[in-house]
């Protein structure tokens, strides 16, 4: 793509040029230089917002299902294992990057080590924009384990013939896979970060 200042990105020779990056314009209008990304970057709305309209699972299941209602079954079952605000917190906002990188599934995240730094580095500004970076390794890891249970449970209810652990992860709360709205799905994600942050 060539930019109407007339830069190439590819420069002279098709390489993509490392210097040139197209700020990222979010549904606030907000834009954002992903190779730079900030804390001050972060909005709860943008993240809401795109969460919402974002199918799981690259759009390989029965119907429409976003990362936003993963994200909201991802912090029910925290809440049901009992476990503090923040890591219920943490569950709401674990896949928050995708907002901005979208969905990209674990079979091809394996194949780009690019995409993984810099998932980290918007997963670093998110963390520190809602108070989250101060998680210890063993918290993160308990959202992880939640993040497996759902994917799994997740794939007996939206993918009948894919098992994804032989042994099923815990679940104490099967995750609500129903269709739902994206604006119905946004509100009870807002309405519950207000809640736990209160």
């Amino acid at each position: 793509m060539i930019d109407p200042n007339g830069a190439n990105p590819l420069g002279e020779r098709g390489a993509l040029d490392s210097s040139y990056t197209d700020p990222m314009v979010c549904y606030s209008g907000r834009r954002i230089r992903l190779d730079q990304i900030c804390a001050a970057d972060i909005d709860l709305a943008d993240i809401v917002h795109a969460l919402s309209l974002v199918c799981r699972a690259g759009g390989h299941i029965r119907h429409f299902y976003s990362i936003a209602q993963h994200s909201l079954n991802c912090a029910a079952e925290a809440k049901a294992r009992g476990y503090s605000r923040q890591i219920q917190l943490a569950c709401l906002l674990h896949d928050a990057g995708e907002a901005y990188l979208s969905d990209v599934i674990r079979p091809v995240k394996g194949l780009l080590p690019d995409y993984r730094r810099l998932e980290q580095r918007v997963d670093a500004a998110i963390w520190a924009a809602f108070g989250l970076s101060s998680l210890s390794d063993e918290e993160r890891a308990l959202v992880r384990d939640v993040d497996n249970a759902m994917l799994h449970h997740e794939f007996l209810a939206l993918r009948h013939d894919l098992v994804i652990f032989a042994e099923p992860p815990l679940c104490l709360r099967p995750p609500d896979c129903a269709e739902r709205p994206p604006a119905e799905v946004r509100a009870d994600f807002v309405a519950l970060y207000h809640e736990l942050k209160s």
